[in-house]
């Protein structure tokens, strides 16, 4: 397959062209602008672009099919030739599914754990000797890449409720048809794409609707949204599967797992992890792995990158970082440090950098999501806001939204460093929760001065 890439140095589209320049694909590209990593990965394969720019003449019927990346636009000179052409044009999620027509589809989707779930599963099956396939939104300890195409008989990939591409609105978990689907939850996100509650839930609904006949459906009984919507449903040949909570302890700071009569400590930990982990089970005993093999692999997992992960750490201090940015992640993440060292005085710090994070209309979703900590702080930049095009965001409007009893709020960098040097010596364990950057804080720097104290 010749195989034409627009937009080639976005973060997936990048990796899935190395995929398919590894399977034996002829794989070309453009954009007009490349990032590292992106642009040392792809030059590392001989597939970084020689120039910039769009081309119409890298389009001709040689080509097999064109690949439209988030970044381009509808009028774009190499899609607008392609149209003209009458070539096959695929969103990323399309193509994926041209690719596994022939294996079982595993498919991870819900408002929040989906990373870290397909994470578990793939760590599992790699664990085992498994021969699979992968789409992953995250880089995770043991593997080079985020997605894999190879001849194997089983894709794991987590199904993303955002738009496929600039042109499909759609959202991507709807073009990969799953055998075996797993929810984790709903919890309302991307009002930008969702204007209302109602709208973003009709998309799981679509999801269940467009899995294979007699497929699994794995979901979490404790979601009530989602007990909600499974009750609901008219599919009458899915095989419905619920999960809950494992069986677990937690002895001095470390979580055990028991799975058949099989224990084990875990590297990670949370109630959000350990649904996560039953939920990974259930879909490796469908794929035949044992109860001791399982456990076992589980054990090893580390984590997705920035969930939870660990920047410093003493005897009597960690620093984490995470991902957490909707509603329903900061709890989950917060109520996690807060029962894994429940006798430590934590410090919490959120930065509000998504559409839905920063929409005064979304604010009151938060109400709760920090009460784990002793005292908070909420950060959010104006620079990002103008560079969004969001309205004024009122610090009142933020603090009326989380309703903490000791929240602070900063709009700029200074006020945070400050407020992070005041509560140096009484805190105890420090959580960053961002999908940015906190206006270009580092990240590492301040975990290791978190850790001297006073």
């Amino acid at each position: 397959m010749r195989i034409h890439f627009i937009s080639i140095g976005g973060s997936v589209m990048h990796q899935l062209a190395i995929a398919l320049h590894k399977k034996g694909d002829i794989v070309s590209g453009s954009d007009d602008e490349i990032f590292e990593p992106s642009g040392s990965a792809l030059a590392s394969y001989g597939l970084l672009p020689a120039t910039l720019g769009w081309n119409p003449e890298n389009i001709h019927k040689d080509i097999d099919a064109i690949l439209l990346g988030m970044h381009a636009r509808a009028d774009n000179p190499e899609l607008l030739r392609a149209r003209e052409l009458g070539m096959p044009v695929f969103s990323f999620p399309e193509y994926i599914y041209k690719e596994s027509l022939d294996k079982i589809r595993v498919v991870v989707g819900g408002s929040h754990g989906k990373t870290t779930t397909t994470g578990m599963i793939m760590h599992v099956l790699q664990s085992t000797g498994a021969d699979f396939d992968y789409l992953v939104g995250a880089r995770l300890p043991g593997f080079d890449q985020s997605v894999s195409i190879t001849d194997a008989p089983v894709i794991i990939c987590e199904g993303d409720e955002y738009p496929a591409s600039a042109l499909e609105r759609r959202p991507k978990f709807h073009f990969l048809f799953p055998s075996i689907a797993v929810l984790t939850g709903i919890a309302w996100d991307h009002i930008n794409v969702f204007p209302t509650f109602e709208n973003y839930l009709e998309q799981f609904q679509i999801f269940i609707d467009k899995m294979e006949p007699g497929g699994n459906l794995i979901y979490c009984e404790s979601d009530p949204e989602l007990k909600a919507l499974i009750g609901r449903q008219n599919r009458t040949d899915l095989v419905l599967i619920p999960y809950g909570l494992p069986v677990f302890e937690i002895k001095e700071n470390q979580t055990y797992l028991t799975i058949e009569g099989e224990t084990a400590p875990l590297s990670v930990f949370g109630n959000h992890n350990l649904l996560n982990i039953q939920a990974a089970w259930v879909v490796c005993k469908k794929l035949g792995v044992s109860a001791s093999g399982f456990v076992k692999g589980i054990s090893g997992f580390t984590g997705a990158s920035r969930r939870l992960e660990v920047v410093a750490q003493n005897e009597k201090r960690i620093v984490f970082r995470d991902f957490a940015h909707a509603p329903s992640k900061v709890k989950a993440t917060m109520d996690a440090v807060r029962s894994q060292y429940p006798d430590r005085r934590l410090v919490a710090v959120l930065e509000l950098h998504t559409y839905s994070s920063l929409n005064a209309n979304f604010m009151p979703q938060y109400e709760g999501a920090l009460n784990a900590a002793d005292t908070a702080c909420v950060f959010y930049s104006p620079h990002a806001m103008s560079i969004k095009r969001m309205p004024e965001l009122p610090a009142t409007v933020v603090a009326a939204g989380f309703v903490h009893p000791d929240l602070k709020i900063c709009t700029e960098r200074g006020a945070l460093d400050k407020w992070l040097t005041e509560q140096k010596a009484a805190g105890e364990n420090l959580l960053l929760m961002s999908s940015g950057s906190y206006d270009g804080l580092n990240i590492q720097a301040t975990g290791e001065t978190w850790l001297q104290g006073e």
